[in-house]
């Protein structure tokens, strides 16, 4: 079968199921990783042949995308940040909102290092000022941590989970990134600090987390595809205490955030406003609320 034929195969048994710009990105998606081939290439090469062996894989595939299955669990890969990182049932799939949170905390540093550079006579800044201590919580597949270690190198980065399976993953996907991220078994909801070790008085000049946060009411909004095979302890809280897991980490940052640091967190976009409240009772201060680029309240900054 030639590949545009395969592609009339793949549009009509798809059809109904997903809509046609999502079957469009997913043939893109799965000539390149079945086949290295790009989008010109099904012009250049129309009468390329799929061979049988490669028409069961194919075929596999199709049935796992009626099935709903998200295309990243299919090829066992996902694109966030510019750099490729493995992914599984065990890890969220990385989402563009979640970039535009690590673009911001790259735009705060940036905007930090530039203001202390003003302030000095010399260009050259003083060691503190390269060299974050930056603490992820919630790691999942470490796209948040390896992203940020690999655009700010001079940084000591950290991050935490509760799953050790995915930190089996995000460590792989360190590896495979060429960074070097300091991983830590941990469940937050349990932990009476942040430290690192139990002599260690570490001060972060940024905590970040994406946790939890889509409460059960909302699953309705769910999409198949995320519902039936993303990780639930990743994705939903309780109704009644939606923002359980901000609340701990907010309290926890108390005693570890830097005295000019940066907490940041990927919110519910229903609960903005009391998040931003939960955060001002605590006493956090010069709290921002950012919209993503579906224009929805998705990311908070704050300090102390």
């Amino acid at each position: 079968m030639t590949i545009s034929n395969l592609k009339s195969h793949f549009f009509t048994e798809l059809k109904g199921i997903h809509e046609e710009s999502e079957i469009d990105s997913f043939f893109l998606i799965l000539i390149d990783y079945l086949h290295q081939l790009k989008r010109i290439d099904l012009s250049l090469r129309p009468d390329f042949e799929v061979s049988a062996e490669d028409l069961v894989k194919w075929e596999s595939v199709i049935l796992e995308l009626k099935k709903e299955k998200p295309i990243q669990y299919i090829t066992g890969e996902a694109w966030f940040y510019g750099l490729r990182f493995e992914v599984n049932e065990h890890t969220l799939i990385p989402r563009p909102e979640t970039e535009e949170l690590v673009e911001w905390i790259i735009e705060s540093r940036k905007s930090k290092v530039e203001s202390q550079k003003s302030k000095v006579e010399s260009q050259k800044l003083n060691e503190e000022s390269q060299n974050w201590n930056i603490l992820d919580i919630g790691t999942g597949s470490g796209c948040i941590p390896i992203a940020l270690k690999h655009e700010i190198p001079t940084a000591t980065v950290y991050t935490m989970d509760v799953s050790e399976k995915a930190i089996e993953i995000a460590q792989k996907n360190a590896l495979d990134n060429e960074v070097q991220v300091n991983f830590i078994h941990r469940d937050i909801l349990k932990s009476s600090n942040l430290q690192i070790k139990e002599s260690s008085n570490l001060l972060f000049d940024v905590i970040v987390s994406n946790p939890p946060y889509v409460r059960n009411l909302e699953k309705v909004e769910i999409k198949n595809n995320v519902l039936e095979y993303e990780p639930h302890l990743a994705l939903f809280v309780d109704d009644n205490d939606a923002l359980l897991f901000y609340r701990k980490i907010a309290q926890l940052a108390q005693k570890s955030l830097s005295p000019d640091g940066y907490l940041f967190f990927e919110i519910n976009q229903y609960l903005g406003k009391e998040t931003i409240e939960l955060l001002e009772n605590l006493g956090f201060k010069n709290i921002q609320l950012r919209k993503d680029f579906m224009g929805n309240d998705r990311m908070i900054r704050c300090g102390l």
